[in-house]
């Protein structure tokens, strides 16, 4: 564990070296968004989300990711607003979205309940 820590650790710090000459590098915004996450940084995953929306405005995944990022900041408003746009844009993994770690904070809210009844409309 000390060890995988470690090595996420590098990840990261190369990465973000990485992105210092080039901010719009989409492919290392995507992995250091992912490693924020695992690391606990959950704010710095947010900027990373924020800016990968800005990138990719039409891409249902970085839509969903967002709404993650926002789940575990506890901005549940804003979450149900991504996760939105991502289902409108056509994410459809929903199984996953029911079960998905980064939205727990998120499924206890009235905002997750209208996810879930446009999920079942979308079914129908």
């Amino acid at each position: 564990m000390r060890q995988e820590l470690r090595d996420l650790d590098i990840e990261i710090s190369f990465l973000e070296g990485v992105l210092r000459r080039d901010p719009e590098y989409e492919e290392a915004l995507v992995v250091l968004g992912d490693d924020y996450t695992r690391r606990g940084r959950f704010e710095d995953g947010l900027k990373i989300d924020l800016a990968l929306v800005k990138l990719r405005p039409e891409d249902a995944l970085v839509h969903y990711n967002l709404a993650c990022s926002y789940s575990l900041t506890n901005q549940f408003e804003a979450a149900a607003t991504s996760l939105d746009m991502a289902i409108d844009l056509g994410y459809r993994d929903f199984s996953f979205l029911a079960h998905d770690p980064d939205l727990k904070p998120f499924r206890g809210t009235e905002f997750y309940k209208k996810i879930q009844d446009k999920v079942k409309q979308l079914k129908m």
